[in-house]
C-alpha cells in the first residue's frame, strides 16, 4: 500500500513522540521494584561502605530498596561483567572504582569493554591515597624522604596491596616520577599490608585514605604527603604530594554505572539523586568520612573523567611493565 509522503512523515513523528512520551512515563514511575548494586569486592571495605552509604541515600530518595550485593573477584571484573549482562532496565547498577580504570590494560582480552558496555551515571568521590611512612623513618617531609631513600635503597621496601591495584600503581608512579629504586612487597590486601607497614616490615605505602587516615591519627604511621592535586579537607595539614613533585596526582574515583543502552531518563534521575546527596549536610559529613570529596557532574562528566583514568593508568602500566 502507498502512503503518501507527507502522510508517511506525519506517522514517523508521531511514532517518535510516542516513544519518547513511553520512555518518560517509564522514568517517572522508575523505579517500582528494588535496586541491586553490585560490588566488585568483598564486604567491609572502602568500595562496600561507599556503596552501602550511596544505596541508602537512593533508597530513601527512590521509595525503593536499593540493595547491595557483593561479588568479588578477578579485581572487579565478575561484577563489572554481571552488571554489563543485566538488562539496560536500571534495575542493576555497578559501584564503579578505581579498578575499573586499570583492569583493561592489566587484563588481557577481557570479553567486555567497561568504557563500552558500562554508561556512566554519576560520580560520587575522589579519594586520595595517602604516602604512609614508618615512624623509624627519618624524615618529617617527601623531599627528606627522597634524599634518605636514595642514601639508604637497600633499607626500603615499599607496601603493596596486590600487582595492578591502585596502591600499587601509585607507588609505581612515583618511583618513576622520582627515579628512587625502592623495592616492592606483595601483600594480600590492606589489612595485611597496612599491619606490615605498622610492625616495621616496610618502611613506605600508598594507601587510600578511608584506610589510612585511623594509623596517622593514633601516631602508628607518618602521613607525608595525600596523591590528591589539592589537598584533603581530612588531613589539611598534610601536603599535596604534587606540591614536591610536579605534576604527581594519584587518586581514587568511584562512582554509579549502569547497563549500556540503559535510557537517559532512568540515567538521569539517578544523576539528579546522587547529586543532591552533595548538597545534603549530613550526607557530605558521612563521605568526607570515607576520606573522599564529594564529585558532583552530570554522566557525562563522570564518563570523561573515567576515560581519562583509563588513558593516564596505561601509561603507567605500560612503562613499568607490571602483570596481575
Amino acid at each position: 500500500m502507498h502512503i503518501p509522503r507527507r502522510r508517511f512523515l506525519s506517522l514517523t513523528a508521531s511514532s517518535a513522540v510516542f516513544t519518547a512520551l513511553a520512555g518518560t512515563a517509564k522514568a517517572q514511575s522508575y523505579p517500582t521494584r528494588p535496586i541491586h548494586l553490585i560490588v566488585g569486592f568483598p564486604a567491609g571495605g572502602p568500595n562496600d561502605i561507599l556503596a552501602r552509604l550511596i544505596g541508602h541515600w537512593l533508597s530513601e530518595r527512590l521509595g525503593q530498596p536499593v540493595m547491595v550485593e557483593n561479588r568479588p573477584g578477578a579485581s572487579g571484573n565478575i561484577a563489572t561483567e554481571a552488571v554489563m549482562q543485566a538488562p539496560a532496565d536500571g534495575y542493576t547498577l555497578l559501584l564503579v572504582g578505581p579498578a575499573n580504570a586499570i583492569n583493561p590494560s592489566l587484563h588481557d582480552n577481557p570479553s567486555f569493554s567497561f568504557l563500552r558496555d558500562i554508561a556512566p551515571v554519576a560520580a560520587i568521590t575522589r579519594e586520595p591515597l595517602v604516602m604512609l611512612i614508618h615512624p623509624s623513618v627519618p624524615a618529617i617531609s617527601v623531599p627528606e624522604f627522597i634524599a634518605y631513600a636514595k642514601a639508604n635503597p637497600a633499607g626500603i621496601r615499599m607496601a603493596s596491596t596486590g600487582d595492578g591495584s591502585s596502591p600499587h600503581l601509585s607507588g609505581l608512579l612515583f618511583k618513576m616520577m622520582t627515579g628512587l629504586d625502592l623495592a616492592v612487597v606483595q601483600y594480600a590486601g590492606g589489612g595485611p599490608a597496612l599491619k606490615a607497614m605498622i610492625d616495621g616490615q616496610a618502611q613506605i605505602m600508598f594507601e587510600p585514605m578511608s584506610a589510612s587516615i585511623a594509623p596517622v591519627r593514633s601516631g602508628q604511621l607518618r602521613a607525608l604527603a595525600v596523591t590528591t592535586a589539592t589537598r584533603s579537607q581530612a588531613l589539611p595539614e598534610t601536603p599535596a604530594l604534587g606540591e614536591f613533585v610536579r605534576g604527581y596526582e594519584a587518586s581514587a574515583v568511584t562512582g554509579i554505572g549502569a547497563p549500556a543502552n540503559t535510557s537517559a531518563e532512568i540515567v538521569g534521575r539517578l544523576n539528579r539523586e546522587i547529586n543532591a546527596a552533595f548538597t545534603d549536610p549530613a550526607m557530605k559529613a558521612r563521605l568526607l568520612d570515607t576520606g573522599g570529596a564529594a564529585l558532583p557532574g552530570s554522566p557525562a562528566d563522570f564518563g570523561r573523567v573515567m576515560k581519562e583514568e583509563t588513558e593516564k593508568w596505561a601509561k603507567v602500566i605500560k612503562a613499568s611493565g607490571v602483570r596481575p
